[in-house]
């Protein structure tokens, strides 16, 4: 159609499901998906959503001289979904315990996609383990366990999963702020057991529960990096819960991506 705007192209951070020990079938493959709530979120907008698969350079398949830079060239912007921990060697430290080991494999294909459109000054928002894995990008550590390392946190992850709410309060003089027309705070969906610990070079908190666990950042740099522990997805499954609706959320980053 003539004079049609071209709809933004969102790429989409793919979670990764590794082989299992004696699996068959599809289950002794490696399996890389994305969660259908999210990319229908980012598509109510009319946004065009397109999942980035990790590029191994030199993989036991077929080698290709397509890197993820190309992806941030071609791609406006990055949602970083959520999914297993961040491995605790990515910020420095060693696992507490075995089951806190985390994905390396996944944290170094999503670090070189945030670095990658960082350089591209393109926008990225993470959501619950894509904000923590943008804190450990700018050098930040994460709790690797909330009871463990700070018992004072309420329950972030129960039995309920995407059930389990909580309140957040936005930073004054922040951002959300303004984007959520001087709101002050909402009822968000929760459900993790790592937190930010220390911040990130340039990271400013935007969001903090009532316990203190961090909610939401915002990277004070030269383009548009933004975080959120919560699931903003999953808010519209449940509009009789009086969660907070995070469309201002949404915009806010279609807006840098246009």
């Amino acid at each position: 159609m003539i004079g049609r705007r071209r709809p933004i192209r969102i790429g989409l951070s793919a979670r990764i499901f590794h082989p299992e020990l004696g699996g068959a079938g599809i289950r002794s493959r490696t399996l890389q998906v994305l969660e259908q709530s999210v990319a229908q979120w980012a598509m109510s907008r009319d946004v065009l959503v397109l999942m980035v698969p990790s590029v191994v350079a030199d993989g036991t398949l077929l080698r290709s001289n397509i890197r993820l830079r190309d992806y941030a060239e071609y791609l406006d912007g990055l949602i970083l979904q959520g999914g297993a921990d961040v491995s605790p060697q990515a910020y420095g430290e060693e696992p507490l315990r075995p089951e806190w080991n985390g994905d390396a494999v996944r944290d170094a294909y999503e670090l070189e996609l945030v670095h990658e459109f960082m350089e591209a000054r393109k926008p990225i928002l993470g959501i619950c383990r894509g904000m923590q894995l943008i804190n450990v990008a700018l050098g930040g550590s994460l709790f690797q366990d909330l009871p463990t390392q700070f018992p004072a946190a309420s329950g972030h992850e129960t039995p309920a999963y995407d059930r389990n709410s909580h309140t957040v309060k936005f930073v004054a003089g922040g951002k959300f702020v303004d984007w959520f027309g001087g709101g002050v705070e909402g009822k968000v969906v929760s459900i993790h057991h790592q937190a930010i610990n220390r911040l990130g070079r340039g990271v400013v908190v935007e969001a903090e529960g009532a316990d203190g666990v961090v909610e939401a950042i915002r990277w004070d740099g030269r383009s548009f990096v933004c975080g959120v522990q919560w699931h903003p997805e999953f808010h519209a499954q449940f509009a009789d819960d009086d969660l907070l609706d995070c469309a201002p959320l949404l915009e806010a980053f279609l807006a840098a991506a246009r």
